[in-house]
């Protein structure tokens, strides 16, 4: 049961982006691939590497979400004013994966009924995109973006819902970044961790080998934490060189690929142990694997495009 809920005040735009930093249908400007390496403990990109292109035309893109079954990357879009604001103009654009956008807004708030601030992380599970939002967390249907599900949050002490990601069953959980709290969606929401060792949580995904969640501080830790669910503490994992934390995958080979802002770079844990690999053209947001090509795509808010890299192999 949660206590002690008030209803929160946005935050502006400027602040948000500090918390997160993360966390136009333009052209995409193709470069060369990265350096050869492994998707378990690959070798780094060499110096002046380039992404394989570069896809601007969105407002704000803060996450990508690949759907392998339709071969598509979902972006969701902030949109333009306050990413805490209630204003109904976040949208999540389908783009294809040599670069060309489908549909710009393909799930758009003020369209088909349908509510979408300044949408954040998303993950899927069967036919239904979950999406975090700025006082929600939303379903749609991922093949014809209908809305499928609203689970509100508007009457809790919520900082700034951030990712989403679901375990083995299919359950839902988010993040809040700006308050050290962890929900279960599913249900709820119900609150199943509030500690300040959540450091500012940020990026969160499932770690299906190992029946755990792997989150990502945004606070300022070098280390990236475990946590499965029913338990009441976290478990350290990794330690690495870069800190505020954005995004995180698990890869094929049982590495960690984590967006790391505070030195735009993508960072690949194997074992214990964390390096950068990736220097990122931006600070990188919330990033997403492409499974069938081994590249990553990487959102900058701040320079609203998509970039894809080659991931070592």
């Amino acid at each position: 049961m949660l206590r002690g809920h008030r209803r929160f005040h946005p935050l502006p735009l400027s602040a948000c982006i500090a918390l997160l930093a993360a966390c136009a249908t333009g052209s995409s400007t193709a470069g060369s691939s990265a350096a050869a390496g492994s998707t378990g403990a690959g070798s780094a990109t060499p110096a002046g590497a380039k992404p394989w292109f570069v896809r601007t035309g969105f407002v704000a893109p803060e996450a990508v979400r690949y759907d392998p079954d339709q071969d598509v990357y979902f972006v969701s879009n902030w949109g333009t004013g306050s990413a805490s604001a209630t204003d109904n103009n976040g949208f999540i654009s389908r783009m294809k994966p040599d670069g060309q956008i489908e549909n710009l807004r393909f799930i758009a708030g003020g369209s088909n009924r349908v509510v979408l601030h300044a949408p954040r992380g998303m993950y899927i599970v069967g036919d239904t995109l979950w999406v975090a939002d700025a006082d929600a967390v939303r379903g749609f249907d991922r093949r014809t973006g209908q809305k499928l599900a609203n689970v509100d949050f508007s009457e809790l002490d919520r900082g700034f819902l951030n990712d989403v990601a679901a375990d083995a069953s299919g359950t839902v959980y988010v993040t809040d970044t700006g308050r050290n709290k962890l929900y279960k969606v599913t249900g709820g929401p119900t609150l199943v961790v509030s500690d300040s060792v959540l450091g500012a949580p940020n990026g969160i995904t499932w770690d299906a080998a190992n029946n755990r969640f792997i989150v990502v501080p945004f606070g300022g830790h070098k280390g990236i934490r475990a946590w499965a669910p029913g338990a009441t503490t976290l478990t350290d994992i990794g330690m690495s060189t870069g800190a505020k934390y954005d995004g995180v995958e698990v890869l094929s080979g049982g590495g960690v690929l984590v967006a790391s802002q505070a030195d735009t770079s993508l960072h690949l844990f194997s074992g214990t142990a964390g390096r950068s690999i990736i220097h990122t053209l931006g600070p990188p947001a919330d990033i997403a694997v492409d499974t069938k090509r081994n590249r990553v795509a990487v959102p900058v808010v701040a320079l609203n495009h998509v970039e894809i890299w080659e991931l070592p192999r």
